[in-house]
């Protein structure tokens, strides 16, 4: 990201964080109803994705307040991939990993993102002092 004007790499980070939320939201509803259901047929656990999809619409619009909470709801999710990596048997381990790296990339671009967007309003906010002239 070092050659990047700033405007890419806000966007960069918002397709990013766009992404690891769809793909949490992809995951575990497979993960719940086909892959590797509790339950032969599926489970209601599958309703662990309905929180995710009320931020979708926010980040969808670009909203600043979407990227800060979903940077704090995502590690419910982290938590329960962490714990069930260990005690799953396979396919679950391995889908639980999955979503822990979908956790820890959304967590990135949402932190991220904020980060770059408060820099550069910042920079844009601040009048330039005026140089004298002789």
């Amino acid at each position: 990201m070092l050659n990047m004007n700033k405007a890419t790499q806000i966007e960069m980070t918002r397709w990013l964080a766009l992404g690891s939320l769809i793909g949490l939201i992809v995951l575990g509803l497979a993960w719940e109803m086909w892959l590797a259901p509790i339950r032969p047929g599926g489970s209601l656990l599958a309703l662990k994705v309905l929180p995710l999809c009320i931020p979708l619409a926010g980040i969808m619009k670009n909203r600043m307040y979407t990227y800060r909470w979903v940077s704090l709801l995502v590690w419910l999710y982290f938590t329960e991939g962490a714990v069930r990596a260990y005690s799953d048997k396979v396919p679950g381990n391995y889908l639980a990993m999955i979503e822990v790296a979908l956790c820890l990339t959304l967590f990135t671009a949402c932190a991220l993102h904020v980060r770059l967007r408060l820099k550069n309003a910042k920079n844009t906010s601040t009048p330039q002092p005026e140089s004298p002239t002789s």
